[in-house]
């Protein structure tokens, strides 16, 4: 005979039951709502009226957002549902159930304020003493959108659209005129036809008007860096010498035909993604601590490639209070190679370590082990570092770049799921990131606090 236990869905407590008692000791959430708790709120708290109907503390609205995005839960509906069906999420949320617009509302409205919490929670890791810095890296990596790159229009499709419609209202409009002696198809509204593509016109117009914006911006960069080419080769020309390179082509002003704006969320690109193809994407960038594998300073950017996202980078660290420590050594892929970027991690006293070219695979045993050539005379910070990289040691700490970076963003998107951003908008975004990457850190800390 089968022994089983008994199935009993309506047994009584002697006693009201406690969230606290069902949720295991040592447990994320309970972590989360102490960082949280440690946190200074009163940029927060300070901008509520403090008369109507009580508010829900911003302490407790947000652990809920941390502990969901640090557990793989973004949207605000989720996170409602959550707190209802999840055990640890109702310790998170108190027993309170707030629904998903004033949690999505508190997301948008003070998402600035959570932006610089993110320090404080760096700072937090490093009272622990999970947090040690010396050896950073630097990577990027695209994040879809909030927009489908199918609603992108191009400047010569927006003037073909533009066309179309235009002669579409003359007819609507010839219709209108003559419509006691003419019969108008059967469902058509005149008036509703008009309004819809006015509307629709109105819409590519604002669309048109951004590409033009665009495209004089890129015109008044490239003006102004022909301007500097042409001014050195006159130089050389007064000189008797000869200029090199390749014949300067004056920068156009007008848009290409092939220049988008993307009609769901403008600020962004249609960039390359992993795998092949294209995608409307934003480029989010990272700064890992070696190590730790906590996130120092995290951006969002719109340009495709991060030649010029290093310098940025370099602001933000120097930017982090002198209490987290120092960073000594930078490292980073080819992506971020040039020389005004090893200069500029010289100026601020950073030894970078940046690939200059693409990595040959499958090197010879002869490559592999060949001896480092001697160090070069009065060296530049560009063949200072070209000598660390064909070094022994400065092959070994190249090598970490990939174990440093890549992992975050890997379990980032693959593990907690964020593969796209919830909000639209460049600065909207950036404050997403952060989000992101501080629930990151605080997951990082609570799993590091465990070996310490």
């Amino acid at each position: 005979m089968s022994n089983f236990r008994l199935i009993d869905r309506d047994i009584d407590f002697l006693m009201p039951p406690s969230v606290d008692e069902w949720l295991p000791e040592r447990h994320l959430a309970r972590f989360v709502v102490d960082v949280v708790g440690t946190l200074d709120l009163r940029l927060m708290t300070g901008s509520y009226r403090g008369s109507g109907e009580a508010s829900y503390h911003p302490q407790l609205l947000l652990g809920i957002i941390v502990y969901g995005y640090a557990t793989g839960v973004f949207s605000s509906r989720k996170l409602e549902r959550a707190s209802y069906d999840s055990v640890a999420m109702r310790f998170v949320a108190s027993n309170e159930h707030p629904d998903h617009d004033t949690i999505a509302t508190f997301r948008r409205r003070f998402l600035p304020q959570i932006e610089a919490l993110f320090v404080q929670v760096l700072g937090l890791a490093r009272e622990m003493g999970v947090l040690k810095l010396g050896t950073v890296a630097l990577d990027g990596t695209k994040i879809h959108a909030n927009a489908s790159r199918h609603s992108a229009l191009s400047y010569e499709h927006a003037g073909k659209i533009e066309a179309q419609l235009q002669a579409e209202v003359a007819d609507l409009l010839a219709h209108a005129e003559t419509a006691d002696q003419a019969d108008v198809p059967d469902g058509m509204s005149i008036p509703a036809e008009l309004a819809r593509r006015e509307t629709r016109l109105a819409a590519i117009a604002a669309a048109k008007a951004t590409i033009e914006a665009r495209a004089q911006a890129r015109y008044m960069g490239a003006k102004a860096e022909y301007d500097a080419k042409l001014a050195r080769h006159e130089a050389k020309k007064a000189a008797g010498k000869k200029p090199g390179g390749k014949p300067l082509v004056v920068p156009a002003a007008e848009p290409k035909p092939t220049d988008q704006v993307n009609l769901t969320d403008e600020d962004s690109r249609i960039m390359a993604v992993a795998g092949g193809g294209f995608e409307q994407c934003y480029n989010a960038q990272a700064v890992v601590a070696a190590g730790s594998l906590l996130v120092l300073a995290a951006d969002v950017v719109q340009a495709p490639n991060d030649k010029q996202q290093l310098a940025p980078m370099l602001g933000k660290i120097a930017a982090l209070p002198d209490t987290l420590g120092t960073v000594i050594t930078l490292l980073a892929d080819n992506g971020y190679f040039s020389e005004a970027n090893v200069n500029a991690c010289a100026a601020v006293g950073i030894e970078p370590v940046i690939a200059m070219g693409r990595e040959a695979h499958h090197l010879s045993l002869d490559a592999r082990f060949a001896a480092a050539p001697p160090p070069p005379d009065n060296p530049t910070a560009l063949t200072a570092m070209a000598h660390r990289l064909q070094t022994s040691e400065g092959k070994k700490l190249y090598a970490l770049r990939k174990q440093i970076p890549e992992p975050v963003f890997g379990i980032i998107k693959s593990v907690l799921g964020f593969r796209q951003f919830l909000l639209r908008g460049l600065d909207k975004v950036r404050g997403e990131w952060s989000l992101v990457t501080m629930a990151w850190n605080i997951k990082r800390m609570f799993a590091l606090a465990a070996a310490y």
